[in-house]
């Protein structure tokens, strides 16, 4: 009886740990969609107008690295990445390899088994 009482209750443990775990994946994504439409007409402006401020991309670039995570993010980071390449390749792709240390490699780890 004690042994069915404590799986119930570790049972019902881990529901709760997995609902808290639901929802806070759910507030990560809804705050990714927020920080995307933060950065999408920066990234927009920065493409049409070809500016070519380190200092206003990288800040851009360092913040949308952290929500690469969202595939529109994502492909926001790609394009303006493609963009400083021009400017300064080897800053481009110490970005591109920070993408990949960061979000890349945990897929290519688990594939590569």
């Amino acid at each position: 009886m004690a042994k069915a009482k404590k799986k119930t209750e570790e049972s019902a443990r881990l529901d709760r740990l997995g609902r808290s775990i639901g929802k806070i994946i759910e507030g990560r994504d809804e705050w990714a969609r927020q920080i995307v439409e933060l950065y999408a007409p920066e990234v927009k402006n920065i493409l049409l107008t070809r500016n070519r401020d380190e200092h206003r991309i990288c800040k851009a670039l360092d913040t949308m690295l952290d929500y690469c995570f969202d595939p529109t993010m994502l492909a926001l980071f790609k394009k303006l990445c493609r963009h400083y390449y021009f400017i300064d390749p080897v800053g481009a792709a110490s970005y591109v390899y920070a993408y990949r240390d960061m979000w890349d490699s945990r897929e290519g780890k688990s594939n590569s088994k």
